[in-house]
This record gives structure tokens, C-alpha cells and sequence, in this order.
């Protein structure tokens, strides 16, 4: 069932819900068009500027998400505004996981969209474990997402974090945490997160992606993958229905990633039919183009991805002049 269309301002709401199978009332989506609005490249040398970072705007059937909020509090705020997308009619976002690239526009955005419309970015989706401390070795606190939660409630905003996956429209799904099968490693090792039994490697255990179901297959959108690409498309599969992924956007920290690795994965996006990729951020330049080759897409079809680039259902991927 899509979540209940009610909103709690100042409150985290743990819910429960998981999806086994696709429900017998979803429908595929007629009308998909997913906008980068943050990353590394700018595309068009007349609008948006880049940052280490991602955001994006997914838009699903008249259904609007703003996916990840960007690193810089303006980054995200400027792109909008120079690619003329007004973010003030989207109620609801998905926080992928606790860093600040993907958090650092949360309370800047929610500041400036209220003023126009109250329920503007005023609910957050994200997944069980995010708002974990992760303690730096100085003391200070390394989640993102930590020192904005107060400030960003106390402006009406309301987190909802889910145990797992769970339907937020008729063809979207959230992943909630998932389920590391694969032996994908797609995080530093660098840090810790405080749990009950002491401090342990962070793995970043809430990342989560959106799913899309479409008459073509799936489409898979990632802030930055820590869960591994093929991990993620697994959990898709068992979540809505086992298809063809027709589309992979977004981070999945693929840059680190040694030829090995990029050759088992680009084997396994094969396998899964994959038609389109869009790798923006962490995906790394190199690894798209791997990745392209071994999964024998062509450059139209596997780019890296830039501010304003978008895909479309049913027309593919504009990269705009310098991706191109």
C-alpha cells in the first residue's frame, strides 16, 4: 500500500511495512522524467554549477520526489532556479543515507519552499539506522544528517524512516536498508557507527535507493550505491517484480573501483538487461566508461552524468553538450 498521506511536523515516524511482491493494484508508470539537479559536472555552460555531491528530481506519473539535497546549502537552490524546476509543489524527499553531500541542502531548500508553500520538502523518507552516531576520531560527529535533524523539524519538517522496503505510489518503491548478498564493498572503510555492542565499521548500513516500475523494467535510482549496484537491483527485483533493470541513475562509488570489480559488475548489468545508465557523482568517469563496454551499451546510452541531464521514459537519456 503507498504510505498514508499524513504528516506529523517535529516527528520521526517509524514505519514497519514491507513489500514481498509487487501489490495487485500497482501499475507500471506511463510518465517518467528523473532530472540531476547535483553532481561533479556541469552540462550546459549557461546553467547549474557542479559539486561533490547529489540531488535529483524524480518525477513519476505527476508524483514528485526530491532525491537527495546536494552538499553545498545553495547548490541545489541555484540549479532549480537557472533550470527553471520549481521545487516549492514537491512535498516529499528520499535522504539516501547520512552524508553530507547528499544532506547539505535538506534545511536551506525546506527554508526557502516553505515561504511559498508549507507542506514544500516537508517529509523525508529514509531508512532504519540513519540517525546513528558515527563519532570522528576528534570527538566530533560525523553523520551528516545529525546536526540538521533538529533545525530541519523545528521548520515543520517530518522524517520517516522505514524498517524496509515500502510502496510510496502506484510504480515507486523505497528499498529501505538492503540486504548485502554480493560481496560489493562500495564505502571507505574509513569509519565507525555507534551501535549497542560498541563501535564497529560503518558500512553505511541505511543506504537505499528508489525503484520505478515501468512497461520496459525497472528503473533503479542510487544517492551513492554503498549497498553495491548489484545489491541494490536484487533488493529491486524482490521487491516490485523480477525484470529487465531498464535504467541505472545516480552515485554508486564505483570510482575506487579496480578493473576486477568493474568487470564483474558491468557482467552482472548485463545480465540484467540494463539499457540505460546515467552515472553521476561517485560512480567515477572511468568506471561509466567501463562499465559501458562490458555491458555492451553504446555512448548514447551510458554517460556520465551532469547537472540538468535527465532521462525520460521512453526517450532515453539527454546529456546535454559536454556529456554528450
Amino acid at each position: 500500500m503507498p504510505i498514508p498521506q499524513i504528516l506529523w511536523a517535529g516527528t520521526i515516524l517509524t514505519v514497519a511495512c514491507c513489500a514481498a511482491a509487487t501489490p495487485a493494484h500497482a501499475e507500471p508508470a506511463r510518465s517518467v522524467k528523473v532530472t540531476v539537479l547535483s553532481t561533479m559536472l556541469a552540462g550546459d555552460p549557461e546553467r547549474g554549477i557542479g559539486e561533490w555531491g547529489f540531488a535529483a528530481l524524480v518525477e513519476v506519473d505527476g508524483q514528485q520526489f526530491l532525491f537527495d539535497t546536494g552538499a553545498r546549502p545553495e547548490a541545489v537552490l541555484r540549479n532549480a532556479a537557472e533550470l527553471g524546476i520549481d521545487l516549492s509543489v514537491v512535498t516529499d524527499l528520499i535522504i539516501t543515507h547520512n552524508h553530507a553531500d547528499h544532506t547539505g541542502g535538506l534545511v536551506p531548500l525546506r527554508r526557502a519552499v516553505a515561504a511559498k508553500n508549507s507542506r514544500a520538502l516537508s517529509r523525508a523518507h529514509v531508512a532504519r539506522g540513519i540517525f546513528d552516531r558515527r563519532p570522528l576520531p576528534d570527538g566530533s560527529e560525523g553523520n551528516g544528517l545529525l546536526p540538521l535533524k533538529a533545525e530541519y523539524e523545528s521548520l515543520g519538517g517530518t522524517f520517516i524512516e522505514h524498517k524496509g522496503p515500502i510502496q510510496l505510489g502506484p510504480s515507486v518503491w523505497f528499498t529501505g536498508p538492503v540486504p548485502r548478498n554480493h560481496p560489493e564493498r562500495n564505502w571507505s572503510g574509513k569509519g565507525q557507527v555507534q551501535t549497542p555492542a560498541g563501535l564497529v565499521e560503518d558500512t553505511i548500513a541505511e543506504d537505499a535507493s528508489l525503484v520505478i516500475d515501468t512497461p520496459d523494467g525497472l528503473i533503479v535510482v542510487s544517492g551513492c550505491g554503498h549497498a553495491g549496484i548489484i545489491n541494490t537491483i536484487d533488493q529491486a527485483r524482490r521487491v516490485v517484480r523480477e525484470a529487465n533493470v531498464l535504467a541505472a541513475i545516480g552515485g554508486f562509488h564505483l570510482f575506487p573501483a579496480n578493473d576486477s570489480v568493474l568487470k564483474w559488475t558491468g557482467s552482472k548489468l548485463k545480465e540484467f538487461g540494463l539499457r540505460y545508465m546515467l552515472g553521476a557523482h561517485c560512480t567515477g568517469v572511468e568506471a561509466v566508461f567501463q562499465l559501458r563496454s562490458i555491458a555492451g551499451l553504446t555512448r548514447a546510452d551510458a554517460v556520465v552524468g551532469a547537472v540538468g541531464s535527465t532521462f525520460i521514459l521512453g526517450r532515453g537519456i539527454d546529456a546535454l553538450s559536454l556529456a554528450r
